[in-house]
This record gives C-alpha cells, sequence and structure tokens, in this order.
C-alpha cells in the first residue's frame, strides 16, 4: 500500500505562487524512487485532467498547454516527496489538485490516463482570486 498526502493550497490571489507537496508513505518494499507521479487538478463540473507529471527518470516531465511555462514538478526521493510549483497563478488554476502515483510503472515514460495511477491522495483546494 502506498499513502498520499498532498498539502500547501489555499486561497491566494492572481499572480502569486504556492507550492503543492505530495508526501508518499510507501510501504511493502515498494520503491518511491521507481514510481511515476503527477499531479491533475479538477474543477468544479469538469473533469480530472493531468497537469503535470514526472517519470522515475527525474528529467522527463510533462506539462499540460494550460500550465507549461508557469508551473515545475519536482521530486526528492529522499524524501518521498513529489512538489508542484505553481507560478502566475490566475482564476483559471482554481481546482482540486490531487497527487497520484504508479508505483511499478511499465517504462521511464510518462502516464498519461487517470487510469495509469494506483494511488491517489486526499487533494488540496487552490482557490485563485481576481
Amino acid at each position: 500500500q502506498v499513502q498520499l498526502a498532498e498539502s500547501g493550497g489555499g486561497p491566494v490571489q492572481a499572480g502569486d505562487s504556492l507550492r503543492l507537496s505530495c508526501a508518499a508513505s510507501v510501504v511493502s518494499g515498494r520503491t518511491f524512487s521507481r514510481s511515476a507521479m503527477g499531479w491533475f487538478r479538477q474543477a468544479p463540473g469538469k473533469e480530472r485532467d493531468l497537469v503535470a507529471a514526472i517519470s522515475w527518470r527525474i528529467d522527463i516531465t510533462y506539462y499540460s498547454d494550460s500550465v507549461a511555462g508557469r508551473f515545475t514538478i519536482s521530486r526528492d526521493n529522499a524524501k518521498n516527496t513529489v512538489y508542484l510549483q505553481m507560478n502566475s497563478l490566475t482564476p483559471e488554476d482554481t481546482a482540486d489538485y490531487y497527487c497520484a502515483a504508479d508505483v511499478d510503472p511499465p517504462s521511464s515514460g510518462i502516464l498519461f490516463s487517470p487510469g495509469r495511477y494506483e494511488y491517489w491522495g486526499q487533494g488540496t483546494q487552490v482557490t485563485v482570486s481576481s
């Protein structure tokens, strides 16, 4: 089993920055450093969309068009934690943000579909006001 716990969300003004953290509690011999990680977000009435992902190879990352150039995903394997640095926030970034993990990915590539991730956090809310 793997437990994921997001933190760092909250209300901010447009143009502000936030850093989300996702701490993984890994048991049963699973290795966080070999996990594929993703950050998804879901706004009210909308689907859950991938905004950023990182392979177990830390040099392989993905960003959706809506956040590219503003958001940065990173991971600290020593701390079993993945981060999402969010800059230049806009009201369109308002959503619940979820961390997801696949601890045994089939390759070193990016996992795009929510169905590819085995484990999910409970989410952290980000509200950006204009």
